[in-house]
């Protein structure tokens, strides 16, 4: 399957780095439909919202913008460039630290963005996007 992100580059432009949600913030969806398989099947339901959640969130840096989709059948996205951006913010909890997920929260010139929970990796992110974003000022 083709991710949203490799299908909106553009000439030119590497994808550098891709973030997704973490198995660790969705444990309770998938602890619970484990649970409740059972139960007329109704953990199945839990299990499939886990897996839309984790199938239909990307998240990706290139070498010229931050890129954020979200949605299975309706789609949200955000595209910022590089240069737009003003800062990454990582949020993370004492169990966030442990399991390595977490909030990222990218604030452009004049807007700011809901932050995107549940991140694997965020301080990976944060850092690809940085170097990314030093390429671009050193290639202007």
């Amino acid at each position: 399957m083709s991710s949203y992100i490799e299908g909106a580059l553009v000439k030119d432009e590497k994808l550098v780095h891709v973030g997704h949600i973490s198995l660790w913030s969705l444990w309770h969806l998938l602890v619970a439909g484990v649970v409740l398989i059972p139960l007329f099947g109704a953990g199945l339901i839990l299990l499939a919202i886990a897996f839309v959640r984790y199938r239909s969130f990307e998240l990706g840096v290139t070498t010229r913008r931050v890129i954020v989709k979200r949605g299975f059948i309706s789609r949200q996205t955000i595209e910022m460039n590089l240069s737009k951006v003003e800062s990454v913010q990582v949020e993370q909890s004492a169990l966030g630290r442990i399991f390595n997920f977490g909030t990222l929260i990218v604030a452009g010139t004049g807007a700011s963005h809901a932050p995107m929970t549940g991140i694997a990796e965020p301080m990976a992110f944060r850092k690809a996007f940085i170097e990314a974003q030093d390429s671009a000022k050193s290639a202007a």
